[in-house]
């Protein structure tokens, strides 16, 4: 994508930094199937370490962390609970039934956050009929829901229910840094209800390639096989941990700025005429806008031939995400654009 674009597509369109590429450049590798890829290792030490888990994974995406925790946790015909719009759902490629058998039930919400009497009424009884319900799934961040986070005692109250009812917990943390930044609780704080959590690497923070999943030794364990009948077990993949590990340690606390610009961003939409969005519900990076005068696909590609580049996530509905690629320049010239494209009719 050439500079003069304002890339608010994603947080996933990030550049390696100078600093991020001479740690890949210099990176000792091994042969990270037969475990002895020394940065690999210390990646992988690390990220279970800041979650307060026993062991971790690398992958190479959220979605593979996700899926392959799905699979350790389940078997064919079980039944997993989550949130309607959640990623696993919505942005998995269907991938719960083709790879592990797995319906899904979906819960409704408020903006991404159900409650334990949602998870409650959702529990199928014991019966030959019903399906298992065997898994809970709490997206952290909610993508869909606006970048919300989840606070520790709404998470807390959905773990307590769910162990109550025997169901096993999995976090889909693919933004948990950008909650932790966001409310000061940290992620081992988050992640201690669970039984697996995934996080990544290249989104908020900024890594080319990769996600890891967490969890107990003995899960690890399982799920490094399951990586492998993927197809995801890699050899020198030292070079791209070494950018999640850089990631990690550089770029975590300066997740406080993409919060601050999408703020900034709300605020300058909601003074727009035409476009309707609440600066209020801005948590993380993230901003939805609805659009009034003209169909949200109509303006995304009127917004690309001026420069901004977004994506409409409905009919009316446009979605910006801040990130290490934009800063507070590039939100003024995106809300200039903003205004011109509302302001003009399309055609």
């Amino acid at each position: 994508m050439t500079a003069e674009f304002v890339d608010l597509r994603s947080d996933t369109i990030t550049q390696p930094t100078p600093g991020m590429r001479e740690a890949m450049a210099s990176a000792p590798v091994g042969d990270d199937v037969f475990g002895d890829d020394p940065t690999v290792n210390r990646l992988e030490q690390s990220t279970a370490e800041l979650l307060g888990k026993e062991a971790a994974l690398f992958v190479a995406s959220g979605t593979m962390a996700n899926q392959v925790a799905l699979r350790c946790h389940t078997r064919p015909g079980d039944e997993m609970l989550l949130e309607r719009k959640a990623h696993m759902y919505w942005y998995e490629a269907g991938a719960p039934a083709a790879l592990s058998g797995v319906t899904c039930r979906l819960l409704s919400s408020d903006r991404g956050i159900f409650t334990p009497d949602t998870v409650i009424a959702a529990l199928r009884p014991v019966d030959v009929h019903f399906p298992r319900s065997r898994l809970l799934a709490v997206e952290q961040t909610h993508n869909r829901g606006g970048g919300t986070v989840w606070t520790l005692d709404q998470i807390n109250a959905v773990c307590e229910v769910a162990r109550s009812r025997d169901l096993l917990l999995h976090l889909d943390g693919a933004r948990l840094w950008n909650a932790a930044v966001a409310t000061g609780v940290t992620e081992k704080e988050y992640a201690g209800g669970f039984d697996s959590v995934s996080v990544c690497f290249s989104k908020g923070l900024g890594a080319p390639v990769g996600s890891a999943l967490v969890g107990s030794s003995s899960l690890i364990e399982r799920a490094r096989h399951v990586r492998k009948q993927l197809g995801g077990g890699m050899r020198q993949a030292g070079i791209i941990a070494a950018g999640a590990l850089y990631a990690l340690e550089h770029h975590r606390e300066r997740l406080v700025e993409d919060h601050a610009n999408a703020r900034f961003l709300a605020l300058g939409i909601a003074d727009i005429p035409g476009l309707t969005t609440n600066p209020a519900l801005v948590a993380t990076n993230m901003v939805y806008f609805e659009v009034e005068s003209q169909p949200a696909a109509t303006m995304v590609e009127r917004l690309r031939q001026k420069g901004v580049l977004v994506l409409a996530t409905s009919p009316d509905t446009i979605r910006a995400v801040t990130s290490l690629a934009v800063g507070t320049e590039s939100i003024e010239r995106a809300l200039e654009l903003l205004r011109e494209v509302a302001a003009s009719s399309p055609g």
